[in-house]
């Protein structure tokens, strides 16, 4: 057998790692044979939506903490629910990044409105824009609604506002949102998946 000068430093240097290793106490076996914890053992499951595009993608997200008074439960995994019929596990770029999304420091958290001619955003509670919202819907409609044409024909729309609903919802919560629309006289009504 020949032996080159590469191959003769390279056995002698296997053969002091591996010397001074097992000196040191390590064995293979031992390290390899360690338990690891799987690390959602302990973490909660929940069930939800991707929220990005129209497709309605199901989601698998994991949470740790105890639920005890005044902890708040942190996510700490992500993935694509194989049991979902839209997409069977899997998940586009945008949802399988989704925990940068859920822990970056620049996400919204709680409503905020800028004033009209205003130039900087203020924080608001939670009650306090539902209250706007439906105070600003009630007087645009309330001074845009037609009831009855030129001609004495009962239409009763409102043009001025548009609703867009979310295509992820069920088929109930989309009923409900049409005849709740419709009711108010919206015709300018709309659907995520068509955006």
């Amino acid at each position: 057998m020949q032996v080159t000068r590469r191959r003769f430093f390279r056995v002698c240097a296997n053969g002091v790692a591996g010397s001074s290793l097992a000196l040191m106490g390590f064995s293979p076996g031992e390290a390899l044979a360690e338990t690891r914890h799987f690390k959602l053992t302990r973490s909660t499951e929940t069930r939800n939506t991707c929220p990005y595009c129209s497709v309605g993608c199901g989601i698998l997200m994991y949470s740790l903490g105890d639920r005890s008074k005044n902890v708040r439960s942190r996510i700490i995994h992500i993935e694509g629910d194989p049991d979902h019929p839209v997409n069977r596990g899997t998940l586009c770029p945008k949802g399988a990044g989704l925990l940068d999304f859920v822990h970056s420091p620049n996400r919204l958290t709680h409503p905020e409105v800028r004033e009209p001619g205003g130039k900087e955003w203020k924080r608001i509670g939670w009650d306090e824009a539902f209250d706007r919202i439906t105070k600003l819907m009630k007087d645009d409609r309330d001074a845009n609604f037609i009831a009855k044409t030129d001609d004495g024909l009962t239409v009763n729309r409102w043009l001025t506002t548009g609703f867009l609903a979310a295509s992820a919802s069920s088929n109930e919560s989309g009923y409900v949102t049409h005849k709740v629309v419709r009711a108010l006289g919206m015709t300018a009504f709309d659907n995520q998946a068509r955006v």
